[in-house]
């Protein structure tokens, strides 16, 4: 039997050197991956940040005192209504989904409501305040990307006229929905507290994470370190405040305070936190979050980006958009043709950037030659790229909300009421032409009806 000769030094580097090359082509060809790396970053944090607001008790206070404020019959308007001024003040749907939204929904079932409208109800506030305010990051694209002058401040007001009548009418669908609930079961709040109170340590201490957050949001630091930091900061503040939790969750041997406290804090950063106080309920609840806990969404979200660039690089999209361009005659039709090319792409391609980012790109001398501003393809651009990511399983957006919420994409989408309204409200604005403003056509002078 012939001894296999040991590699040389040039077969050792061979598939180094081809995996360097694969990777390099593949960023050079597929750039379209690398714009998902913000968003990865921000999904490992904000696994981490519900580890840790957990660990801490911020997401536990924030339940305790939510009962107490919040009674069943005005609950889902509480929740679209405060994710949505959260929304306003972070510029993050994403982050106000991750925080206030995950304790809502568990919020929800301490009261015997459901957690799929509950989540519809945070979705519907949390995109409203992310259309809305110029701290997003799509609200700052968008007008980059249409172009011809348009600037931030008029796409927001444009974008009232759709998101504000759609916000109004979810709120009154979900006091609605509050005033006829029937909660599962006899509800009994101080019961419910006092079982939060043996668990956790309850103090507005605890709410200086959320703080920390809302004031990084405010002053414009980035996402991904605004929520990190705001998630180590709830981990350190833990080990002061809640050391009855701590000292449980932490499986290593405890040779002193300080061992049993690092182990705890990034237990729950990476592997999340896990309630081991013997109440089934809060157990269950509070049990969340990690970094760990949000990777099948990393590999789902390059997954969609990896498909979404090799369809754009190849012209794929463009040779499908082509002819839906070419059939829209009318500014209504015209409208319509974006929003559907919006939709569709959140379904196709799977991720929101690209959804916003091609139909910009590809409608914006059709608008320019028809006459119609600017303000009004943007408009149409978020009502439909935006707003719908959320709602399609597969889309970047949908996974990383089912994810952090805990709730499967299609039992809280038909309670996103905010999300379904604003693109039919934007194409039948088209239609009537009401808050569809013109300007000078460019390149001819026939206007299209």
């Amino acid at each position: 039997m012939t001894t296999p000769r040991p590699p040389s030094l040039v077969d050792s580097l061979i598939p180094v050197v081809a995996l360097v090359g694969l990777l390099a082509l593949t960023i050079a060809v597929f750039g379209g991956v690398s714009t998902g790396v913000g968003a990865i970053f921000i999904l490992l944090a904000v696994g981490g940040l519900i580890g840790t607001w957990n660990l801490a008790g911020t997401i536990p206070t924030i339940v305790y005192y939510g009962i107490a404020l919040l009674g069943p019959a005005w609950f889902y308007l509480a929740c679209a209504a405060i994710c949505a001024l959260v929304g306003l003040v972070t510029g993050s749907s994403w982050t106000t989904a991750g925080t206030l939204g995950v304790a809502f929904v568990g919020m929800a079932g301490v009261l015997g409501l459901s957690a799929h409208i509950a989540a519809g109800a945070v979705i519907c506030g949390a995109y409203f305040g992310d259309k809305m305010t110029p701290l997003s990051e799509t609200t700052i694209l968008v007008p980059s990307l249409v172009g011809r002058g348009l600037t931030v401040s008029t796409h927001v007001r444009t974008m009232f006229w759709t998101a504000g009548p759609a916000l109004g009418v979810s709120l009154v669908i979900f006091l609605v929905l509050g005033l006829t609930a029937t909660p599962g079961g006899s509800v009994d709040v101080g019961a419910a507290q006092a079982a939060l109170r043996e668990v956790f340590t309850v103090s507005w201490v605890n709410l200086l994470p959320l703080v920390l957050l809302a004031a990084c949001s405010f002053r414009k630091v980035p996402p991904f370190l605004a929520i990190l930091g705001s998630a180590v900061f709830a981990g350190v503040l833990a080990v002061f405040t809640q050391p009855a939790a701590v000292g449980r969750f932490a499986t290593g041997p405890a040779d002193s305070a300080f061992g049993t406290g690092v182990e705890a804090v990034f237990g729950a950063l990476a592997n999340g936190f896990v309630s081991d106080s013997g109440n089934e309920r809060i157990d269950e609840l509070f049990s969340r979050g990690g970094m760990a806990s949000l990777l099948t969404t990393v590999w789902l979200v390059l997954a969609a980006l990896a498909f979404a660039a090799i369809m754009e690089h190849a012209g794929f999209l463009a040779r499908l958009l082509a002819p839906v361009i070419a059939r829209a005659r009318t500014r209504g039709r015209l409208i319509l043709a974006v929003n559907a090319s919006g939709i569709g792409l959140n379904v196709v391609a799977g991720d929101q950037y690209v959804a916003d980012v091609l139909p910009a790109r590809m409608f914006r001398d059709e608008f320019a030659r028809r006459g119609l501003a600017p303000q009004v393809l943007s408009r149409a651009v978020e009502d439909s790229g935006t707003v719908t990511s959320v709602l399609v399983p597969g889309n970047t957006c949908g996974a990383y909300i089912s994810g952090v919420l805990g709730v499967p994409t299609a039992a809280y989408l038909p309670f996103c009421f905010f999300n379904l309204l604003s693109p039919l409200l934007d194409v039948l604005y088209g239609f009537l032409g009401v808050k569809v403003p013109t300007v000078p056509a460019e390149h001819t002078a026939e206007r299209v009806p």
